[in-house]
């Protein structure tokens, strides 16, 4: 068998052996180790065992990792998601745009996707608010009488848009995998983020216009004016200051996304002060799961990079990128057929493990296929929302069906989603024919990449 050849065997035996269930980040460790063994093994230099490249390797990316600027962001920004998700903001800032949205058909559902939109951008963490509107706003629908499957699919799909709206977590380890600008792919992502949860709401509010049985009007008394807009500044208000300070700051140029982050966890600190909910129990819970996902996204990155770089040295990249030349496809069906990939790879695997370990895979290949690297990493968000959303293995749909009422089924919620998924793939077929979308406003900021 010849490296290459070792090198697709490496590949499928760790798809294999994460499909059984190990934990991802110490199966690429340990794939990179043992196959990385075998590829620098030189006897002639050899003085003991533990005489081989490949641990050496692996220190160097451990610290890598470590001393990476760009990843400093991610438990600044975990932190700050976590302290706003305990601060109780949720049930007012719902409370708040249901208020404001009662006129409109489908109110709740639009209230519950406007909740998400802002949730997901102060948190960034999909199972966070799909669990907490699973238990705030989807119940309050189904209490109104709202169609079960139309219910389920606005919580799971409105949830999910953290994934794209900055400031992501997955849009800074792109960056830091791309080795791009965060800045400038914040920057891109705004107007994709903002436009797929703006079709979102259209999506609902013309299905519930056209078939009023799906979300009845809730009976409610005359809400005078002045009430929406102190509700809407009481809840909305401070938590959007506190989003767009750090997003002005990244945008503008005055913060680096490491800066920006930090002074998003000092402003969700002040909001939970201010809203009376920061306790010292909820503070060592927030410092504890930022810890926990920050291990396991830096213990990723160390065990992708050295599984990467031992399947490059066997060979294993060129063996892709021949076989995408050998199609003479040209870059639309690159382009399709990378992102097809990718769509398939969302069902067994979550966002983490698709960026961090095979879109590495398809980035060498851009410059082949005269691919902007920005473009395609705003190809790959929108594609990432299915990775939740895909049965069998929609992750959101577990979040939501783990906190629903006993008579919500899994296919219920199934079925709800399915329509989001064409809305995405539509976003993603107009982001491809308008380019533009995406990358206007970097360059309107920062110039020509």
């Amino acid at each position: 068998m010849t490296d290459p050849q070792l090198a697709i065997v490496m590949l499928g035996l760790f798809i294999l052996v994460v499909l059984l269930g190990f934990p991802i980040a110490f199966t690429l460790i340990a794939m990179g180790l043992g196959f990385g063994y075998y590829a620098y093994y030189e006897p002639a230099r050899m003085q003991h065992m533990f005489d081989n490249r490949i641990f050496d390797l692996f220190v160097q990316n451990t610290f890598s990792v470590m001393s990476n600027d760009v990843l400093v962001a991610v438990p600044l920004f975990l932190f700050m998601g976590y302290v706003v998700e305990r601060a109780n903001i949720v049930n007012r800032l719902f409370f708040s745009f249901q208020m404001a949205a009662r006129n409109l058909p489908g109110s709740m559902a639009v209230a519950a996707l406007a909740t998400c939109a802002v949730f997901a951008t102060a948190t960034g963490i999909i199972g966070a608010v799909v669990t907490l509107m699973g238990m705030l706003a989807f119940p309050a629908m189904l209490e109104a009488k709202y169609d079960v499957k139309y219910a389920s699919g606005v919580i799971c799909a409105g949830g999910c848009l953290g994934i794209l709206i900055p400031p992501s977590i997955m849009l800074i380890v792109y960056a830091a995998i791309a080795e791009i600008s965060p800045l400038r792919l914040y920057a891109a992502a705004m107007f994709p983020g903002l436009m797929l949860a703006g079709f979102y709401m259209i999506y609902v509010v013309s299905r519930a216009y056209f078939n009023p049985a799906l979300a009845p009007k809730p009976k409610q008394d005359d809400i005078r004016l002045s009430t929406v807009l102190w509700q809407l500044l009481t809840s909305f208000v401070p938590l959007a200051v506190l989003i767009m300070s750090v997003l002005g700051a990244i945008l503008m140029g005055l913060a680096t996304p490491a800066e920006a982050a930090a002074v998003g966890a000092a402003g969700g600190l002040l909001l939970a002060i201010i809203y009376r909910s920061l306790t010292w129990v909820r503070l060592k819970e927030a410092v504890f799961l930022t810890a926990k996902t920050s291990a396991m996204v830096c213990w990723l990155f160390v065990g992708s990079w050295t599984f990467a770089s031992v399947f490059s040295y066997l060979g294993g990249h060129d063996i892709i990128r021949d076989w995408f030349l050998s199609l003479d496809i040209g870059t639309v069906g690159f382009l399709i057929l990378a992102q097809s990939i990718i769509f398939l790879l969302g069902w067994p695997l979550e966002w983490t493990e698709i960026i961090i370990i095979f879109v590495p895979i398809f980035l060498p290949m851009l410059e082949t296929f005269n691919v902007d690297p920005l473009f395609f990493g705003m190809l790959v968000a929108l594609n990432l929302q299915t990775s939740f959303l895909t049965p069998p293995m929609a992750m959101a749909a577990y979040y939501l069906k783990g906190v629903a009422p006993p008579h919500v089924q899994l296919m219920d919620i199934f079925q709800g989603i399915m329509p989001y998924l064409g809305i995405v793939i539509f976003a993603m077929v107009l982001m491809y024919n308008f380019p533009g979308l995406a990358l206007w406003l970097p360059v309107y900021l920062f110039g020509p990449g």
